[in-house]
């Protein structure tokens, strides 16, 4: 049953490899603890079982937050079940989710990200120019890092200044890039040209070898850079993505419009970033308002 409903999330679904890994790792997980401790396999789990295995990753010491997620985990794969009429009854219905700290995002300083795009001195040639467009792109647009890996170069319409990628789920949205960063993407493709091995994939960015990115390459540029520039505890390509989208906010960007920039899902998932937004708000209210 759990295979099959691996199947469904990569296949019908459109789950990211990532994603599908996941949640595998969570049902093999809560099956060990049914069958190993109860004999019992998990299309005959009910509320009381379910329940005892999150009390037992209490125990363990696992954070809310990461408890949250196996929660959220087994409620997806318990409605396939029932949509499969797999199981009569959903033992998820009277489980709640753990009151978890709100986590506020890492994000780099408007001083500091532009302190650091304005005075790094990168070389003239293709390495030097890629880890500058990841840099300006990554800030500039909020894209992600499996975005960027994946992003093609025929995906780039440099008239119209916009970035066709792939998101999450394999959503495809439309993000607009600063208009400086034209010619440097032009700079840097006939440079990357004249210097790296052509390959047939067709990605915009590639190593010296002309092969794809990794994500442990992107993030050792990524942090190497904001380390040099900012005392951020948090130094990747996601925290560029939270200063993208915290920095929008600051200068008035409707939210609803952030979080199609973003790709998110839903609003909560952006209204995160209206932390920093609020407190400047505070601000002005308590320097202008009289009764402040």
């Amino acid at each position: 049953m759990i295979d099959s409903f691996l199947k469904y999330l990569q296949f019908e679904k459109r789950y990211s490899a990532k994603t599908v890994l996941s949640y595998e790792t969570d049902l093999r997980q809560f099956e060990q603890f049914l069958v190993g401790d109860f004999d019992c396999p998990p299309q005959q789990a009910n509320y009381g079982l379910v329940r005892s295995w999150i009390v037992s990753l209490v125990e363990d010491g696992l954070s809310n937050a990461s408890i949250n997620r196996k929660i959220a985990c087994l409620r997806s794969f318990y409605k396939y079940l029932r949509k499969q009429e797999l199981v009569a009854i959903d033992p998820m219905q009277k489980i709640k989710i753990l009151k978890a700290p709100k986590r506020i995002p890492h994000f780099v300083k408007e001083e500091d990200a532009n302190l650091m795009l304005d005075n790094v001195v990168f070389e003239n040639n293709h390495e030097g120019l890629r880890d500058q467009l990841m840099l300006e792109l990554f800030y500039g647009t909020g894209m992600r890092l499996s975005e960027l890996i994946n992003l093609k170069e025929n995906r780039v319409n440099l008239k119209d200044r916009t970035l066709k990628v792939l998101g999450k789920r394999n959503k495809e949205r439309v993000i607009p890039f600063p208009a400086h960063l034209a010619k440097l993407i032009e700079r840097y493709v006939k440079t990357r040209n004249l210097e790296v091995a052509k390959h047939d994939h067709g990605l915009l960015f590639v190593t010296n070898k002309g092969e794809a990115l990794y994500p442990m390459l992107v993030n050792r540029i990524v942090k190497k850079y904001l380390k040099a520039f900012t005392s951020v505890e948090k130094r990747s390509p996601h925290v560029l993505r939270h200063s993208y989208a915290t920095h929008l906010l600051n200068k008035g960007a409707e939210i609803n419009a952030v979080k199609d920039l973003l790709g998110h899902s839903s609003l909560a998932a952006t209204q995160v970033y209206t932390h920093n937004s609020m407190e400047k708000l505070k601000k002005v209210f308590e320097q202008a308002h009289p009764k402040a």
